[in-house]
């Protein structure tokens, strides 16, 4: 099983950036995917998750109606559209896959990657 995250780096407030996460090993279409973030020290918070098999999509109130997350069943893969980025969302952005998503908005995830980092300037 792998979960790849790509799409972090370096940004001013107010600017996008978008979050993939290419998964394989998995049955992605009975799964629910989500990601979390990690700010240094801070705890880990679940920011999005999505479940593959009915587009039912969660998101932490922090990031609603700046992030949008999506799935992609044929590339088994999720994105995170983030836009109108804030320093505070500065942090190593995981992906991770259960294969109930409020078990992923727990953080129970079966999988994680690896994380990448994002870092928004003021």
């Amino acid at each position: 099983v792998q979960l790849v995250e790509s799409g972090g780096g370096l940004v001013k407030e107010g600017g996008s950036l978008r979050l993939s996460c290419s998964t394989s090993g998995f049955t992605f279409d009975d799964y629910g995917v989500g990601w979390f973030r990690q700010a240094p020290g801070k705890e880990r918070e679940a920011v999005s998750a999505i479940s593959s098999t009915d587009g039912v999509t969660y998101y932490t109130n922090s990031v609603k109606g700046r992030f949008t997350i999506s799935s992609d069943n044929v590339k088994k893969a999720v994105y995170l559209q983030m836009n109108s980025l804030k320093h505070e969302d500065t942090a190593v952005y995981y992906c991770t896959a259960h294969q109930d998503c409020p078990a992923v908005v727990a953080g129970w995830g079966y999988y994680w990657g690896k994380g990448t980092l994002v870092t928004v300037s003021s």
